[in-house]
């Protein structure tokens, strides 16, 4: 038997004498593993630059942030870490709307959703904490940022209960009035964001109701257009047509299914106004007649569909405006009667017009009209005082509905690859965009 398990042990031994004289392995980290991590933590030190800073180090500025409430984040990696893309590759994996640091190797940049800190901000931060020891380096960027970012931290850091690693000894040092202080804080702040959430939800209820009617009107426009694309006469102008109106349906239906939040409506009033204008082009292409102009959708109400002409309308109480009108419509206003508006649920089973209903109602009208002409028809109305307010932007993004890709989010939130790279940015040298050096290189030194 001895020769038998000798030979049996023989590759196991010739193993463990390759991993025993073998280097330690260079971390296998790629940018998905960091984002990984800082989607549990604020804090992520590569194991090839670990020693660069102690646990406690780690401990320390994990529970800084934690203790804010703000949506920082802090990532040291190797120097020879791939650089290229790595804002924003990093941006796109974690999903965070936040502030990100970077310390790469002896440099250092910082990046951030402009929701969460402004670019001059965070340039100035970047700026602030250049060629200082990493230590010092990362505590004052934790600092400057906590006190400067706008949100709160992702619910998951602290949703395991983890204290960040502070060793108990130094919590049984805290005193009794200064722990119960800092929990009655924190467990506001988590209460506070868990009320607006509910208060998100129950609009986006109400709203769901709306878009779901108009989802269900399209869908009959669809059936009454009663098309083939194999019917006699159909040219392939009039199939792409119809394929896009077709796509815009379907569009509308995933969206709506996906949205958790109102702001998150406004890609499905998008995709339905743009599947009309394609209907529109398509009744246009099989009767004959000139193919319309684009424009924006019936004021009064978007099922009408696309305007034909922009009308003199004043709203009670208000100034007068031009908005853009159906026929029907204008043909109301031209006789003196009343246009036929768009009522919806204003509570209490009140129904009034969309703009005097409530702030929800803002990415609905957003999707359809645009930022750029909302202000303008708005004005006077309800929903247009309500979307100029600070309280409007904090709770549905900034502007008049027309948020970019994450204005509609507040930091802490987790967006996921759904943001705009050059709204995301302001280190160290930028000059617009979410890379080192453009996408290739020059970490710290713009973009």
């Amino acid at each position: 038997m001895r020769p038998f398990l000798a030979a049996l042990a023989a590759p196991f031994l010739v193993l463990g004498a390759t991993l025993a004289v073998a280097p330690p392995a260079a971390a296998a980290t790629d940018v998905s593993t960091v984002a990984d991590a800082l989607k549990k933590s604020p804090v992520y030190v590569d194991p090839a630059a670990a020693g660069r800073l102690t646990s406690a180090d780690t401990d320390a500025l994990t529970k800084k942030i934690k203790d804010a409430d703000k949506p920082v984040m802090v990532a040291v990696l190797p120097a020879d870490f791939p650089e290229e893309r790595l804002f924003s590759d990093l941006r796109t994996k974690t999903g965070i709307v936040g502030v990100y640091g970077v310390r790469l190797g002896e440099a250092f940049d910082v990046k951030a959703d402009s929701r969460v800190m402004s670019r001059d901000a965070v340039r100035n931060l970047a700026s602030s904490v250049q060629d200082e020891p990493l230590r010092q380096q990362l505590d004052d960027y934790v600092d400057t940022a906590i006190g400067t970012a706008r949100g709160s931290a992702p619910s998951a850091w602290g949703a395991d209960g983890d204290d960040g690693g502070v060793p108990v000894g130094a919590l049984i040092g805290v005193g009794a009035v200064v722990v119960a202080g800092g929990a009655g804080a924190y467990a506001l702040v988590r209460r506070n964001r868990k009320v607006r959430e509910q208060q998100q939800r129950e609009a986006l209820d109400k709203l769901r109701v709306v878009v779901d009617e108009d989802i269900t009107a399209f869908g009959e426009e669809l059936d009454r257009l009663d098309f083939h694309p194999a019917e006699a006469g159909a040219d392939d102008a009039m199939r792409a047509d119809y394929e896009r109106a077709l796509d815009a349906y379907e569009k509308a239906k995933q969206f709506m299914a996906a949205a958790r939040r109102p702001e998150e409506v406004r890609g499905v009033t998008q995709a339905l106004e743009d599947g009309r204008f394609s209907l529109a082009l398509l009744a246009a292409r099989r009767e004959g007649r000139p193919l319309p102009e684009r424009r924006a959708p019936c004021f009064f109400d978007p099922r009408h569909g696309p305007s034909v002409q922009d009308a003199a309308w004043t709203p009670p109480g208000g100034a007068p405006r031009e908005v853009p009108v159906c026929l029907a419509d204008a043909t109301r206003l031209r006789d003196g009667q009343e246009p036929m508006v768009r009522t919806v649920d204003a509570g209490s089973g009140l129904r009034r017009p969309y703009y005097d209903a409530g702030p929800m109602y803002g990415p609905w009208a957003g999707g359809y009209f645009g930022g750029g002409m909302l202000p303008g028809l708005l004005v006077g109305t309800m929903l247009g005082s309500m979307m100029a307010s600070p309280a409007y932007a904090a709770d549905y993004g900034a502007g008049y509905g027309d948020f970019d890709s994450s204005a509609g989010y507040d930091g802490g939130d987790y967006s996921g690859a759904d943001f705009d790279s050059s709204d995301f940015g302001g280190g160290f040298g930028d000059g617009g965009g979410g890379d080192f050096g453009g996408g290739g290189g020059d970490f710290g030194g713009g973009f």
